[in-house]
Protein backbone atom coordinates (compact mmCIF):
# COMPACT_ATOMS: atom_id res chain seq x y z
CA UNK A 1 0.00 0.00 0.00
CA UNK A 2 1.43 3.32 -0.96
CA UNK A 3 2.21 5.83 1.13
CA UNK A 4 0.02 8.83 1.73
CA UNK A 5 2.90 11.58 2.14
CA UNK A 6 0.37 14.64 2.16
CA UNK A 7 -1.05 13.30 5.31
CA UNK A 8 1.87 12.73 7.18
CA UNK A 9 3.22 16.54 5.71
CA UNK A 10 0.19 17.57 7.85
CA UNK A 11 1.16 16.63 10.76
CA UNK A 12 2.79 19.56 12.69
CA UNK A 13 5.27 16.93 14.88
CA UNK A 14 8.03 15.55 13.26
CA UNK A 15 7.43 11.99 11.52
CA UNK A 16 9.82 9.96 9.93
CA UNK A 17 9.02 6.38 8.90
CA UNK A 18 11.71 3.45 8.97
CA UNK A 19 11.96 -0.02 7.05
CA UNK A 20 13.57 -2.96 8.70
CA UNK A 21 17.14 -1.89 7.71
CA UNK A 22 16.82 1.42 9.89
CA UNK A 23 16.42 3.32 6.38
CA UNK A 24 14.37 6.24 6.22
CA UNK A 25 11.04 5.30 3.90
CA UNK A 26 9.43 8.74 4.74
CA UNK A 27 9.86 11.81 6.64
CA UNK A 28 7.29 14.41 6.91
CA UNK A 29 7.87 17.97 6.13
CA UNK A 30 8.56 19.20 9.94
CA UNK A 31 11.02 16.43 9.87
CA UNK A 32 12.91 17.83 7.28
CA UNK A 33 12.45 20.97 8.14
CA UNK A 34 13.21 21.00 12.01
CA UNK A 35 15.27 18.05 12.64
CA UNK A 36 17.23 18.23 9.14
CA UNK A 37 16.12 15.02 7.85
CA UNK A 38 16.39 13.88 4.54
CA UNK A 39 12.89 13.09 2.93
CA UNK A 40 13.93 9.07 1.84
CA UNK A 41 16.81 7.02 1.22
CA UNK A 42 19.56 5.93 3.64
CA UNK A 43 20.25 5.01 7.16
CA UNK A 44 18.52 6.90 9.70
CA UNK A 45 22.02 7.73 11.65
CA UNK A 46 22.87 10.00 8.25
CA UNK A 47 20.06 12.03 9.33
CA UNK A 48 19.45 12.12 13.00
CA UNK A 49 23.06 11.97 14.81
CA UNK A 50 21.02 11.72 18.00
CA UNK A 51 22.36 8.62 20.18
CA UNK A 52 19.01 8.15 21.93
CA UNK A 53 16.85 8.06 18.62
CA UNK A 54 19.18 5.44 17.54
CA UNK A 55 19.03 3.57 20.59
CA UNK A 56 14.86 3.77 20.54
CA UNK A 57 15.48 2.58 17.08
CA UNK A 58 17.44 -0.31 18.36
CA UNK A 59 15.38 -1.09 20.94
CA UNK A 60 12.13 -2.02 18.68
CA UNK A 61 14.35 -4.32 16.68
CA UNK A 62 15.04 -5.95 20.12
CA UNK A 63 11.27 -6.42 20.08
CA UNK A 64 10.17 -3.82 22.06
CA UNK A 65 6.91 -3.34 20.63
CA UNK A 66 6.72 0.89 21.80
CA UNK A 67 9.22 2.97 23.12
CA UNK A 68 9.30 6.39 24.73
CA UNK A 69 12.24 8.93 25.72
CA UNK A 70 12.22 12.58 25.92
CA UNK A 71 15.28 14.17 23.78
CA UNK A 72 17.04 17.44 23.39
CA UNK A 73 18.61 18.63 20.31
CA UNK A 74 20.86 21.89 21.21
CA UNK A 75 21.02 23.84 17.80
CA UNK A 76 20.14 26.03 16.70
CA UNK A 77 17.97 26.64 19.55
CA UNK A 78 17.90 24.07 22.55
CA UNK A 79 14.67 22.33 22.21
CA UNK A 80 12.81 19.12 23.98
CA UNK A 81 11.07 16.33 22.43
CA UNK A 82 9.39 13.23 23.72
CA UNK A 83 10.16 10.60 21.24
CA UNK A 84 7.23 7.62 20.55
CA UNK A 85 9.43 5.35 18.49
CA UNK A 86 6.62 2.87 17.57
CA UNK A 87 6.48 -1.35 15.80
CA UNK A 88 4.04 -1.04 13.13
CA UNK A 89 2.72 -4.49 11.95
CA UNK A 90 1.75 -4.55 8.09
CA UNK A 91 -2.08 -4.07 7.88
CA UNK A 92 -2.47 -7.38 6.32
CA UNK A 93 -2.23 -9.48 3.25
CA UNK A 94 -2.08 -6.59 0.85
CA UNK A 95 0.25 -4.26 2.62
CA UNK A 96 2.93 -4.55 0.64
CA UNK A 97 4.47 -1.12 2.79
CA UNK A 98 7.98 -1.63 4.13
CA UNK A 99 7.84 0.58 7.06
CA UNK A 100 8.07 -1.19 10.34
CA UNK A 101 9.00 1.49 12.61
CA UNK A 102 7.90 4.94 13.34
CA UNK A 103 9.37 7.48 15.12
CA UNK A 104 6.67 10.62 16.22
CA UNK A 105 8.39 13.58 17.61
CA UNK A 106 6.31 15.67 20.06
CA UNK A 107 7.85 19.40 21.14
CA UNK A 108 7.41 19.91 24.51
CA UNK A 109 9.42 22.54 24.77
CA UNK A 110 7.27 24.87 25.94
CA UNK A 111 6.30 22.80 28.97
CA UNK A 112 10.13 21.54 30.03
CA UNK A 113 10.84 25.57 29.99
CA UNK A 114 8.05 26.79 31.97
CA UNK A 115 9.21 24.20 34.44
CA UNK A 116 12.91 25.63 34.48
CA UNK A 117 11.05 28.71 34.29
CA UNK A 118 9.34 28.32 37.54
CA UNK A 119 12.40 27.40 39.01
CA UNK A 120 14.53 29.89 38.01
CA UNK A 121 12.11 32.31 39.03
CA UNK A 122 12.09 31.34 42.26
CA UNK A 123 15.77 30.92 42.78
CA UNK A 124 16.73 34.15 41.00
CA UNK A 125 14.18 36.00 43.41
CA UNK A 126 15.03 34.56 46.44
CA UNK A 127 18.57 35.81 45.94
CA UNK A 128 18.22 39.16 43.99
CA UNK A 129 15.29 40.30 46.54
CA UNK A 130 16.82 39.31 49.46
CA UNK A 131 19.63 42.38 49.72
CA UNK A 132 16.99 45.63 48.74
CA UNK A 133 14.36 43.92 50.73
CA UNK A 134 16.90 43.69 53.36
CA UNK A 135 17.85 47.74 53.31
CA UNK A 136 14.16 48.40 53.13
CA UNK A 137 13.62 46.61 56.66
CA UNK A 138 16.53 48.34 58.33
CA UNK A 139 15.88 51.72 57.03
CA UNK A 140 12.02 50.79 58.41
CA UNK A 141 13.45 50.07 61.77
CA UNK A 142 15.86 52.76 62.02
CA UNK A 143 12.80 55.29 60.90
CA UNK A 144 10.61 53.41 63.89
CA UNK A 145 13.12 54.26 66.32
CA UNK A 146 16.14 56.25 66.23
CA UNK A 147 15.74 58.24 63.90
CA UNK A 148 11.80 58.48 63.87
CA UNK A 149 12.23 62.61 64.45
CA UNK A 150 15.29 63.45 62.60
CA UNK A 151 14.21 64.88 59.60
CA UNK A 152 17.37 65.01 57.98
CA UNK A 153 18.15 61.00 58.42
CA UNK A 154 14.17 60.36 57.44
CA UNK A 155 14.21 62.49 54.06
CA UNK A 156 17.45 60.55 53.68
CA UNK A 157 16.19 57.00 53.99
CA UNK A 158 13.19 57.44 52.25
CA UNK A 159 15.54 58.36 49.28
CA UNK A 160 17.18 55.17 49.71
CA UNK A 161 14.18 53.02 50.28
CA UNK A 162 12.83 54.55 46.73
CA UNK A 163 15.62 53.57 45.31
CA UNK A 164 15.66 50.54 46.77
CA UNK A 165 11.37 49.80 45.78
CA UNK A 166 12.25 51.08 42.09
CA UNK A 167 15.64 48.51 42.19
CA UNK A 168 13.10 45.65 42.81
CA UNK A 169 10.43 46.65 40.34
CA UNK A 170 13.15 46.73 37.78
CA UNK A 171 14.25 43.40 38.66
CA UNK A 172 10.75 41.69 38.36
CA UNK A 173 10.18 43.38 35.32
CA UNK A 174 13.37 42.01 33.52
CA UNK A 175 12.20 38.43 34.92
CA UNK A 176 9.34 38.22 33.63
CA UNK A 177 10.44 39.82 30.30
CA UNK A 178 13.36 36.96 30.53
CA UNK A 179 10.79 34.36 31.15
CA UNK A 180 8.60 35.07 28.21
CA UNK A 181 11.55 35.43 25.76
CA UNK A 182 12.71 32.27 26.63
CA UNK A 183 8.80 30.45 26.18
CA UNK A 184 9.06 31.52 22.69
CA UNK A 185 12.45 31.13 22.07
CA UNK A 186 12.03 28.22 20.04
CA UNK A 187 9.83 29.68 17.72
CA UNK A 188 11.09 31.42 14.60
CA UNK A 189 9.45 34.86 14.18
CA UNK A 190 8.28 35.14 10.54
CA UNK A 191 6.68 38.75 9.88
CA UNK A 192 9.21 40.72 7.57
CA UNK A 193 10.33 44.30 9.18
CA UNK A 194 12.21 47.26 8.64
CA UNK A 195 14.98 47.21 11.31
CA UNK A 196 15.12 51.26 11.21
CA UNK A 197 11.95 51.72 12.37
CA UNK A 198 12.82 49.52 15.71
CA UNK A 199 15.65 51.44 15.81
CA UNK A 200 14.28 54.86 16.05
CA UNK A 201 11.78 53.66 18.54
CA UNK A 202 14.19 52.89 21.27
CA UNK A 203 16.21 56.00 20.40
CA UNK A 204 13.21 57.97 21.15
CA UNK A 205 12.54 56.37 24.34
CA UNK A 206 15.77 57.07 25.55
CA UNK A 207 16.77 60.51 23.78
CA UNK A 208 16.26 62.25 27.58
CA UNK A 209 18.00 59.83 29.44
CA UNK A 210 20.83 60.60 27.17
CA UNK A 211 20.75 63.76 27.49
CA UNK A 212 21.15 63.57 31.39
CA UNK A 213 24.57 62.65 30.91
CA UNK A 214 25.19 65.07 28.37
CA UNK A 215 25.84 62.21 25.58
CA UNK A 216 23.83 62.28 22.33
CA UNK A 217 23.37 59.69 19.83
CA UNK A 218 25.63 59.78 16.30
CA UNK A 219 23.13 57.80 13.84
CA UNK A 220 25.01 56.03 10.67
CA UNK A 221 22.08 54.38 8.62
CA UNK A 222 23.20 52.66 5.83
CA UNK A 223 21.86 52.70 1.93
CA UNK A 224 19.22 50.07 0.90
CA UNK A 225 18.87 47.85 3.66
CA UNK A 226 17.08 44.94 3.50
CA UNK A 227 13.86 43.99 5.70
CA UNK A 228 14.98 40.89 8.60
CA UNK A 229 12.52 38.49 9.63
CA UNK A 230 11.67 39.44 13.20
CA UNK A 231 9.59 40.26 15.66
CA UNK A 232 9.41 44.70 16.24
CA UNK A 233 8.40 44.49 19.79
CA UNK A 234 11.31 42.59 21.08
CA UNK A 235 13.69 43.88 18.31
CA UNK A 236 13.14 47.54 19.74
CA UNK A 237 13.71 46.02 23.15
CA UNK A 238 16.90 44.43 22.37
CA UNK A 239 18.29 48.10 20.89
CA UNK A 240 16.61 50.03 24.00
CA UNK A 241 18.58 47.58 26.43
CA UNK A 242 21.96 48.11 24.29
CA UNK A 243 21.32 51.52 24.45
CA UNK A 244 20.75 52.24 27.98
CA UNK A 245 23.62 49.88 28.47
CA UNK A 246 25.76 52.11 26.51
CA UNK A 247 24.50 55.32 28.24
CA UNK A 248 24.79 53.37 31.64
CA UNK A 249 28.76 52.55 30.93
CA UNK A 250 29.28 55.65 28.64
CA UNK A 251 31.29 58.53 29.64
CA UNK A 252 29.61 61.51 30.63
CA UNK A 253 29.73 64.36 27.83
CA UNK A 254 30.86 61.47 24.94
CA UNK A 255 27.97 60.48 21.80
CA UNK A 256 26.71 57.06 21.38
CA UNK A 257 27.11 55.82 17.54
CA UNK A 258 24.84 53.64 15.99
CA UNK A 259 25.28 52.17 12.61
CA UNK A 260 23.42 50.19 10.56
CA UNK A 261 24.95 47.74 7.85
CA UNK A 262 23.39 45.03 4.90
CA UNK A 263 26.06 41.96 5.48
CA UNK A 264 26.17 39.27 2.81
CA UNK A 265 27.27 36.95 5.24
CA UNK A 266 26.43 36.37 8.38
CA UNK A 267 29.03 35.26 10.97
CA UNK A 268 28.94 31.32 11.47
CA UNK A 269 25.70 30.76 9.66
CA UNK A 270 26.23 32.31 6.28
CA UNK A 271 23.17 33.84 5.53
CA UNK A 272 22.77 37.31 4.56
CA UNK A 273 21.25 40.09 6.16
CA UNK A 274 21.90 43.78 8.58
CA UNK A 275 23.94 44.16 11.19
CA UNK A 276 23.72 47.02 13.79
CA UNK A 277 26.55 48.15 15.64
CA UNK A 278 26.32 50.32 19.08
CA UNK A 279 29.69 51.63 20.36
CA UNK A 280 29.94 53.74 23.52
CA UNK A 281 33.25 55.51 24.90
CA UNK A 282 33.69 54.51 28.27
CA UNK A 283 35.23 52.37 30.31
CA UNK A 284 35.35 49.33 28.48
CA UNK A 285 35.67 45.89 29.52
CA UNK A 286 37.98 43.37 30.20
CA UNK A 287 38.60 40.89 27.51
CA UNK A 288 37.83 37.38 30.16
CA UNK A 289 34.89 39.10 31.13
CA UNK A 290 33.12 39.43 27.51
CA UNK A 291 31.76 35.80 27.12
CA UNK A 292 30.15 35.91 30.65
CA UNK A 293 28.07 39.13 29.87
CA UNK A 294 25.03 37.60 28.45
CA UNK A 295 24.85 35.57 31.85
CA UNK A 296 22.22 36.06 34.06
CA UNK A 297 23.20 38.61 37.19
CA UNK A 298 26.73 39.20 35.85
CA UNK A 299 27.72 42.36 36.37
CA UNK A 300 31.34 43.54 34.64
CA UNK A 301 31.50 46.39 37.55
CA UNK A 302 29.29 45.25 40.10
CA UNK A 303 29.68 48.26 42.31
CA UNK A 304 28.70 50.77 39.87
CA UNK A 305 25.88 49.01 38.06
CA UNK A 306 23.90 48.14 42.03
CA UNK A 307 23.83 51.84 42.85
CA UNK A 308 21.98 54.73 41.62
CA UNK A 309 18.78 55.38 40.60
CA UNK A 310 19.38 53.22 36.58
CA UNK A 311 21.24 50.60 38.25
CA UNK A 312 21.64 47.83 36.66
CA UNK A 313 19.30 44.31 37.03
CA UNK A 314 21.98 42.15 35.42
CA UNK A 315 19.38 40.65 33.04
CA UNK A 316 19.57 43.15 29.81
CA UNK A 317 22.17 41.32 28.27
CA UNK A 318 20.65 37.53 29.10
CA UNK A 319 17.45 39.67 27.23
CA UNK A 320 19.12 40.78 24.61
CA UNK A 321 21.09 37.05 23.82
CA UNK A 322 17.88 35.18 24.39
CA UNK A 323 15.69 37.47 21.69
CA UNK A 324 18.83 37.12 19.03
CA UNK A 325 18.51 33.27 19.48
CA UNK A 326 15.33 33.44 18.48
CA UNK A 327 15.78 35.50 15.65
CA UNK A 328 18.62 33.24 14.60
CA UNK A 329 21.03 36.00 14.83
CA UNK A 330 24.16 37.00 16.46
CA UNK A 331 25.19 39.02 18.85
CA UNK A 332 29.30 40.17 18.80
CA UNK A 333 30.52 42.19 21.92
CA UNK A 334 34.02 44.24 21.40
CA UNK A 335 35.98 45.92 23.94
CA UNK A 336 39.31 48.13 25.15
CA UNK A 337 39.81 49.07 28.73
CA UNK A 338 39.73 52.76 28.46
CA UNK A 339 38.01 53.24 24.94
CA UNK A 340 34.99 51.92 25.38
CA UNK A 341 32.15 48.91 23.82
CA UNK A 342 30.57 48.30 20.83
CA UNK A 343 28.11 45.55 20.86
CA UNK A 344 27.10 44.39 17.54
CA UNK A 345 23.50 42.68 16.25
CA UNK A 346 23.37 40.63 13.48
CA UNK A 347 20.08 39.44 12.17
CA UNK A 348 18.97 37.49 8.96
CA UNK A 349 17.04 38.75 6.17
CA UNK A 350 16.21 35.66 4.60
Amino acid sequence: MPIDKSVYDSFPDPVILLDTSRHVVYANRAARDLLGCRAEGGDLSLSVRHPAVLDAVDRLSDGVPEYIVEISFPVPVPRTFELNAIHVSPGGEDDTSSITNLLLFRDVTHAVRADQMRVDFVANVSHELRSPLAALLGFVETLKGAASNDKQARDRFLDIMEREAHRMRRLIDDLLSLSRVEANEHVRPREQIDITDCLKAALDALRLRAAERDMTFKEILGDDLPDVIGDSDQLTQVFHNLLENAINHGHAKTHIEISVEAVARIPESGHAGVCVHVRDYGTGIDKEMIPRLTERFFRADPARSRTGPTSSTGLGLAIVKHIIARHRGRLAVESELGKGSTFSVYLPSE
